[in-house]
């Protein structure tokens, strides 16, 4: 059975230059089975209700700016799955959750950028499920647990976003910077409260962790980590890094 995983997948320019954690991410796509699907939560679609990307074909959304042309010649071609789609569809409002279909989404780079290092090919079908940010890590773990079984189906669960993500404090002109304690500590925190499956602290984390609103001012980019935990529970660690002195790149999966 496939885990669910959580990605970092930190700037764009992470497609251009790998690193340590494109590394981690090829070693990862050949530990796995094959998956038939990837479905994947970014942090960068957020939405104000439950959508679900069901076109065959979407197109590769460059939704950034000011970065080198390379970077927005890259293309991620891989198909869509309308089908499947209606099948998701269904295991949510099955759930309690409504979700509509959305024929028009592009991929943002939250999909596209990690799945090129994962799956550099684009032959597996992919579809992208919205992010209700203002329901929370709870409304998170209810879509993960809702979607868990897809795992045992050959489908690939990925929430794609950041462990930390402060942009307005990071160290732009070094990414080797030496990690700020408020960021390690709150990564670290996280970890221990993943390791334990502790729940009520998780879905609590913006009270009780340390330096949680300084990590995540808002929290677009840590929600997906919920969905992907709730979807497979045991968690371990296939990376785990800082750049630019407070940017998170971790990666986790649950089995």
């Amino acid at each position: 059975m496939l885990p669910s995983l959580f990605i970092s997948h930190g700037s764009p320019m992470l497609a251009l230059h790998p690193g340590a954690s494109g590394q981690a991410l090829q070693r990862l796509a050949q530990q796995l089975p094959r998956p038939q699907a990837v479905l994947v939560v970014s942090a960068h679609w957020e939405s104000s209700r439950l959508l679900l990307g069901s076109a065959a074909q979407p197109a590769t959304w460059h939704d950034f700016h000011g970065f080198p042309p390379a970077l927005y010649a890259l293309d991620y071609p891989a198909p869509g799955a309308p089908q499947l789609a209606l099948v998701i569809q269904q295991h949510l409002l099955d759930a309690g959750l409504p979700c509509a279909l959305d024929a028009q989404r592009p991929r943002d780079h939250g999909v596209w950028v990690p799945l090129r290092l994962l799956y550099p090919l684009a032959d597996i079908p992919v579809l992208q499920l919205s992010l209700p940010s203002a329901g929370g890590p709870a409304l998170q773990w209810q879509i993960g647990q809702a979607l868990a079984g897809l795992r045992t189906h050959g489908i690939l669960l990925i929430g794609s976003g950041s462990i930390t993500h402060n942009l307005q404090e990071l160290d732009w002109q070094d990414a080797e910077a030496t990690v700020a304690p408020w960021a390690e500590q709150f990564r670290d925190w996280m970890v221990q409260r993943l390791e334990d499956y502790d729940r009520p602290a998780l879905l609590d984390y913006r009270q009780q962790a340390p330096h949680a609103v300084r990590n995540h001012p808002s929290e677009e980019h840590l929600l997906p980590l919920f969905f992907a935990c709730a979807a497979g529970q045991r968690f371990s660690s296939c990376h785990r890094g800082f750049s630019h002195a407070a940017l998170g790149m971790d990666i986790y999966r649950f089995d």
